[in-house]
């Protein structure tokens, strides 16, 4: 995949128009609403999950659900907030019973989140759990064993940290995200240093 190439003349405006006729894979057909991405369209630093569930198709909008509130904690935690990031998915259209997104069903959509990295052309990346980091970082990453570490995505700082939704399903985890959380602060601030 040819990521973050941001096409000529492309805006916010024309990316949303398009991006909202959609029909690409099966899950245009299915969607409530399509779920586009929400935040700071200028931020130094992009979450990137792999796809909406329930309360997201029903809302049009990314982690507004349990996982939604547990991203939104993490964030404050490090003295962040939604207005200072952007938050997306790779699947734009929530995948049935909230299974993980099919590869072509990826396929099908990434063009639309490689515009969006490239409008907001952050200076950091953070992959919700490990579809999406497969999906970015590389195709056999283990997110047990290779969380909240750095990784150079075309010429960009990235790091893969668990799903909020993992986080809810297995609590034991969370003092390991703590820590990747932290080490997401102190690059943030080498940002402005």
């Amino acid at each position: 995949m040819d990521f973050f190439k941001e096409e000529q003349n492309d805006s916010w405006e024309r990316l949303r128009a398009e991006c909202g006729g959609c029909m690409r894979c099966e899950l245009g057909k299915t969607r409530h609403n399509l779920v586009f991405g929400v935040g700071n369209e200028q931020a130094d630093v992009m979450f990137i999950g792999e796809g909406p569930g329930e309360q997201e198709d029903l809302k049009g909008e990314p982690f507004v659900g349990p996982a939604g509130k547990l991203l939104d904690t993490m964030l404050e935690l490090i003295d962040l907030d939604r207005t200072q990031v952007y938050i997306a998915n790779i699947v734009k259209c929530r995948p049935p019973r909230n299974r993980d997104p099919l590869p072509d069903e990826q396929a099908a959509c990434v063009g639309w989140l490689d515009r969006q990295i490239a409008l907001v052309d952050p200076k950091i990346i953070v992959f919700l759990g490990r579809i999406a980091a497969m999906a970015f970082i590389k195709s056999d990453f283990r997110i047990t064993r290779e969380h909240g570490q750095w990784f150079d995505v075309q010429g960009r700082k990235a790091m893969a940290i668990y799903h909020p939704s993992a986080l809810l399903r297995d609590p034991s985890k969370r003092p390991e995200t703590f820590v990747d959380l932290k080490t997401l602060q102190r690059e943030i601030k080498n940002l402005y240093a």
